[in-house]
């Protein structure tokens, strides 16, 4: 292969995480304890004397635990593989880029190994159509570098098919048997730890060899090696995480084992339920065609794989197993495409095994040719409607948009004319916010919260608040610095002198009814972050709008795509709101023309005067609250 082609294909899958990424480098509540989980460790280290006070102080999940605890396992090995780096780096916000883009380097080495299986099994060209695919595919690249516990159970599962397949094709029984342990003791460890329905996808692995191996080698060789494997994954699983949670979520003496609690929450008592169901066929019918993104793989291409006998066996191995596990999962009321993500690169190999027999044999008939010149422009036609999505997609985090903003603002002093800036400056964030991007690395000054109604408590009884800032060392390190006895007395009033000329931030995330509906609590903000906001109480002056994605509408001839700059509260964005702006971004000055003109031509010359506008839609304003007069 030329090599330059091969270094392109090696570089592409993390290439296109990386893009994703810096395109939306905001996150969700989703992911939020894992990334709140990362910055606390890095910034307050983890205690080694009073931990449960010091936990109860300073880390974000002792205020906000959620219905169910997390792992911490994920969080510590991202925060251990970023701090060597952030010397290099300048702000927070970069730290969380850094902790993303690690995840998301982890996953693209998962997918990259895979690729060297795929290669080994069905050859180059169905390797090369794995990444064409694979990078394609807009859901996995999006969520490669999100902090979602599923894909930090991604990486593992993906290692894990890796070995299933090598397995497959080899036929010396004992080095084939060792890969099948190794598939099994990542699988059962991923389960343990981050995601229990790996536990079905296990199973339905087992079972498959089972029936095939069983017939020729006997029961118990098969179990010699499926038993041990089982048991000492669990091992390593539960002695990895017991230690670490119980530490962390201070249950001792009481051992804590988060996954077991997540699932006896949503499966065995039903609580999954309470965030909606979905039809048995949701899986097979929307889930996994959204997932593979390219129709041709899962219409033609992954059947093509098991009635063509060159690629029938490993594929119809993998197959089997695979489906077997989403069928199985079907069977519980709730459903989310990211539950089965761990089966796409299992799939995505057999349709690029099928791709692959194709393309090699384009010389020998016209069938083929057209054939893969129509694989190629579906390909390219995946990889155009990802990068729509993902224009589109960067635009549902309006509260990282709207904390940044409110910074970058008060940075250049766009809101006091030049007076002399306050020492400490109060932002409340409604919930919105808090959901759609706000994280303490976006934090400015110090990730101080002040708590109302929903302060924390630790086994006395004691109230206890974050207090406090941090400031990036030479060394790598990340300190934390608290404020002094005489500042915290003085919090009520929040008018403590800076120990440095930089202002400081004090972020609420107060979300107790009663008190929204109190005046005083209102009287502490100098800014809030509000999707509703009349429910700010008090005089407050809109000073700016974060708008956010809010749907596709069909423009039809004649009708204006939006105007040029201005207040739009419904219906089509302004044009810089358009589809040109969630390309370019926000600043249109030097190339925006040039989109525009091309989107005007390519409305009126090819589409006939119909296009495609987004509807972009106010999500937060930024209040800054009047002085009383």
């Amino acid at each position: 292969m030329n090599p330059i082609l091969e270094s392109f294909l090696s570089l592409l899958i993390p290439a296109v995480i990386l893009l994703h990424l810096a395109w939306a480098p905001y996150t969700k509540v989703e992911e939020s304890f894992n990334i709140q989980a990362v910055h606390d460790i890095l910034v307050h280290g983890i205690p080694t004397e009073n931990a449960s006070e010091f936990l109860a102080q300073h880390y974000d999940h002792v205020s906000f635990p959620g219905s169910v605890p997390r792992t911490f396992s994920g969080a510590l090995v991202l925060a251990g593989l970023s701090r060597p780096f952030v010397p290099w780096l300048s702000s927070p916000p970069q730290v969380q880029l850094l902790v993303r883009a690690i995840l998301g380097l982890l996953n693209a080495f998962a997918l990259l190994s895979f690729r060297r299986v795929v290669w080994k099994v069905f050859g180059k060209a169905a390797s090369n159509w794995f990444v064409l695919f694979q990078a394609t595919q807009f859901h996995l690249m999006f969520y490669a570098s999100r902090t979602l516990p599923n894909m930090f159970a991604f990486a593992m599962s993906t290692f894990a098919l890796s070995f299933y397949l090598k397995s497959l094709t080899n036929p010396n029984w004992l080095f084939s048997a060792k890969q099948l342990r190794l598939c099994f003791y990542l699988l059962t460890i991923a389960g343990i730890i981050f995601r229990s329905e790996l536990a079905i996808l296990l199973g339905c692995l087992v079972l498959h060899q089972l029936l095939q191996r069983v017939p020729s080698t006997g029961l118990l060789p098969f179990l010699r090696f499926v038993i041990p494997s089982g048991i000492a994954g669990a091992v390593i699983g539960l002695l990895i995480t017991v230690p670490i949670d119980t530490f962390f979520w201070r249950t001792y003496p009481n051992p804590l084992w988060p996954e077991w609690s997540a699932f006896a929450f949503n499966t065995l008592h039903g609580h999954a339920s309470d965030w909606g169901t979905s039809p048995f066929h949701y899986y097979f019918l929307s889930a996994l065609p959204k997932l593979l993104m390219n129709p041709l793989t899962y219409t033609i291409l992954i059947p093509l794989s098991v009635l063509n006998a060159a690629t029938r066996g490993p594929c119809t191995a993998l197959l089997a197993p695979c489906l077997s596990f989403v069928a199985i999962y079907s069977l519980l009321p709730h459903k989310e495409w990211r539950f089965i993500i761990y089966v796409v690169p299992a799939l995505t190999a057999c349709a690029a095994a099928s791709a692959g027999w194709i393309s090699t044999r384009y010389t020998k008939a016209a069938a083929y040719r057209v054939a893969t010149w129509a694989l190629l422009a579906s390909v390219a036609l995946s990889a155009a409607a990802s990068a729509a999505l993902l224009a589109i997609s960067a635009q549902n985090y309006p509260g990282g948009a709207a904390l940044v903003t409110l910074h970058n603002r008060v940075a250049v002093d766009e809101f006091f004319g030049g007076a002399p800036l306050a020492p400490r400056f109060s932002v409340h964030l409604d919930n919105l916010a808090c959901q759609t991007g706000v994280t303490h690395f976006l934090e400015k000054g110090g990730p101080r919260l002040l708590q109302h109604a929903s302060s924390s408590d630790d086994d006395s009884g004691k109230k206890h608040q974050r207090d406090g800032e941090w400031s990036l060392r030479a060394d790598g390190g990340i300190d934390w610095i608290p404020y002094s006895d005489e500042e915290k007395a003085q919090k009520a009033k929040e008018e403590a002198p800076s120990s440095s000329s930089a202002e400081r931030w004090v972020y609420d995330k107060t979300d107790d009814p009663d008190a929204l509906l109190d005046p005083a609590f209102w009287n502490r903000f100098d800014f809030a972050l509000m999707e509703r906001p009349e429910k700010a109480i008090g005089k407050w002056e809109v000073v700016d709008v974060i708008y956010g994605f809010g749907g596709i509408k069909i423009v039809r001839p004649g009708e204006v795509l939006g105007t040029v700059l201005g207040g739009v509260e419904e219906g089509l964005g302004p044009r810089s709101e358009s589809l040109r702006r969630l390309v370019l971004g926000v600043d249109e000055r030097k190339t925006g023309w040039v989109w525009g003109a091309l989107e005007d031509w390519v409305r009126e010359k090819v589409m006939r005067g119909w296009w495609v506008g987004v509807r972009m839609e106010p999500k937060i304003r930024i209040l800054k609250r009047l002085p009383v007069v």
